[in-house]
C-alpha cells in the first residue's frame, strides 16, 4: 500500500467529514477553433487569458495571460474503484422543475485559495483545485466549512514510479470523482521538482518536448493522496466513466486523451486527439467518449471498447467544456471563443446557440437536465439556461474571474470558483 501524502486535518474538520459521509454516504451525483485567419497559437493564446497558468497570482489582479508513457502506480488489488454493481442515483432537492426557479446567492468562501475550478463530489464534498500558487486542494462540506487542505507534494517513489527519490510539487487544474464519491482524482498542469524541468505553457505542441505531469488519486475519506498516474503533458480536464472503470484526461500539450484503468491505475492507451484538447463529457452506458478540442472547431468522439475516434464537426469554434444530456442526446459546448453555448443534437447533428456572455469558460447541468448553469470569465457573471429552447433564463453578478463551475443535485447550490481568490456558492431553488 503506497504511503500517503501528509496534510492537516483538524479534529473539527474530521467530526464535520463523518457527519456528511454519515448523511450522504450513499448518494451519488450527476456525471457532472481559431477564427478564419487565426492561427492555432493566437487561438491558444485566447483561451489562456485566464485559464490555466497566469505567469503571476491572479488573485493579485492578473486578469489575461497563463504561464502560459506511464509506468505503472501499484494499488491495493482489494481497492480497485470499478464499480461492481451501479450506484444508487442521488434524491434530488425537492422543488419546481430547474427552468422555474431562480439563483440567488448563498455565501461567499475565502481563505489561502486561488480556486480554478471547483468539482462537488456525489458525497458532498467540494474540491478546489488552486493551481501553483498555492500547491492545494482546498475540501469543504455541504455546510461551506473547510474540512482540510491538501498539499500537492508528493514523493514518486512513495507511489512506486521510477525517478529521483525527491518531493515534487505539483499545480492542481481540475477534479473529477469516481462514481461512488470514492476517490477524487486532480490534474496537475506541471510537476516542479528534480526531473522536471520543463514544464509546458498554454501555447505549445508534442514537438516542444515539454515534460509529461501527473494525476493525484485522493481518498475523499481521509482527504489524502493515496496514489499518482503518469499522464501526458499538462493534463486539464478529466472524467471517470459512470462504470468508474476508466479515468480519462485531456493532455493539452501532447494533444491527446490518456485512458487509465481506474483498478489498476494503469494506462491502456494515449490516444491523439488534436490541438489543445480540453473538455470530456461521457455517455451514461460508459460507451462514448466526446473531447472537445479547443485549439480546432471539432468535437472527437471515442469508442471507449476499441478506442477508436471519429470526429464531429459544426460545434463552432473552440469548444472548451463539455456536459450531455440526460438521454445522452444532446451534447453542450462552451465556446469560449465565440461567447455562446452551443447545442448539438447527436441524432441529426443540428447545431443551436446562445449567447451567455464574454468568455463563457466552464458550466454544469441541472439534475433535470433543464438548466445549464455557465460562468462568463469576462463579464463576471454566470449566466443560467434554460436548454429547452436555449435561452438565457437568468444573468447574475458575481466576484471577478468566475472560471469553474459545479452543480450539487442533492443541495440544488451551485458553487462558483473565481481565479481573484474566492468561492461563491449560489442556490437554485
Amino acid at each position: 500500500m503506497p504511503r500517503p501524502a501528509s496534510m492537516a486535518l483538524t479534529p473539527r474538520a474530521a467530526v464535520i467529514l463523518l457527519v456528511v459521509g454519515l448523511a450522504v454516504g450513499g448518494f451519488v451525483g450527476m456525471l457532472r477553433a481559431p477564427s478564419e485567419g487565426e492561427t492555432v497559437e493566437a487561438a491558444a493564446r485566447a483561451e489562456s487569458a485566464g485559464d490555466d497558468g497566469p505567469t503571476t497570482d491572479p488573485a493579485a489582479g492578473v486578469t489575461d495571460g497563463d504561464a502560459g508513457a506511464a509506468g505503472e502506480a501499484p494499488t491495493d488489488p482489494d481497492e480497485g474503484t470499478a464499480a461492481a454493481t451501479p450506484p444508487p442515483t442521488p434524491v434530488p432537492h425537492p422543488g419546481p422543475p430547474s427552468e422555474e426557479r431562480l439563483l440567488e446567492r448563498v455565501t461567499t468562501i475565502g481563505g489561502d485559495i486561488a480556486p480554478k475550478s471547483v468539482v462537488v463530489s456525489p458525497t458532498g464534498v467540494a474540491f478546489a483545485q488552486n493551481m501553483m500558487y498555492r500547491h492545494t486542494v482546498t475540501a469543504y462540506d455541504r455546510d461551506h466549512e473547510l474540512l482540510a487542505t491538501i498539499p500537492d507534494t508528493v514523493r514518486p517513489t512513495d507511489f512506486g514510479l521510477p525517478g529521483p527519490d525527491a518531493e515534487l510539487r505539483g499545480s492542481p487544474v481540475e477534479a473529477a470523482f469516481s462514481p461512488d464519491g470514492a476517490h477524487g482524482y486532480v490534474s496537475n498542469y506541471r510537476m516542479h521538482g528534480p526531473g522536471y524541468e520543463r514544464g509546458g505553457t498554454d501555447v505549445c505542441s508534442p514537438d516542444d518536448g515539454y515534460d509529461d505531469s501527473l494525476v493525484y488519486r485522493v481518498d475523499v475519506e481521509r482527504l489524502e493522496i493515496d496514489e499518482v498516474l503518469p499522464v501526458g503533458a499538462v493534463p486539464k480536464f478529466l472524467a471517470v466513466t459512470p462504470d468508474g472503470a476508466t479515468l480519462l484526461v485531456t493532455n493539452w500539450c501532447s494533444y491527446d486523451l490518456s485512458v487509465i484503468d481506474t483498478a489498476t491505475g494503469t494506462e491502456r492507451a494515449r490516444l491523439d486527439i488534436g490541438p489543445y484538447p480540453r473538455g470530456i463529457a461521457v455517455t451514461s452506458d460508459a460507451a462514448t467518449a466526446y473531447v472537445a478540442v479547443m485549439g480546432g472547431s471539432e468535437i472527437v468522439a471515442v469508442d471507449l471498447a476499441d478506442l477508436t475516434t471519429r470526429t464531429l464537426a459544426g460545434i463552432g469554434r473552440g469548444p472548451r467544456h463539455l456536459v450531455l444530456g440526460p438521454e445522452d442526446r444532446y451534447l453542450y459546448a462552451t465556446l469560449n471563443h465565440e461567447g455562446v453555448v452551443a447545442r448539438m443534437d447527436l441524432e441529426t447533428g443540428e447545431v443551436v446557440r446562445v449567447a451567455t456572455g464574454e468568455a463563457p469558460r466552464s458550466m454544469d447541468l441541472a439534475a433535470d437536465g433543464g438548466a445549464l448553469y455557465v460562468v462568463n470569465y469576462r463579464s463576471d457573471t454566470v449566466s443560467k439556461v434554460t436548454t429547452a429552447d436555449m435561452a438565457v433564463a437568468q444573468t447574475l453578478e458575481v466576484a471577478e474571474r468566475p472560471i469553474g463551475i459545479s452543480y450539487d443535485p442533492v443541495t440544488a447550490e451551485v458553487w462558483v470558483a473565481h481565479y481573484s481568490g474566492v468561492l461563491t456558492v449560489l442556490a437554485d431553488r
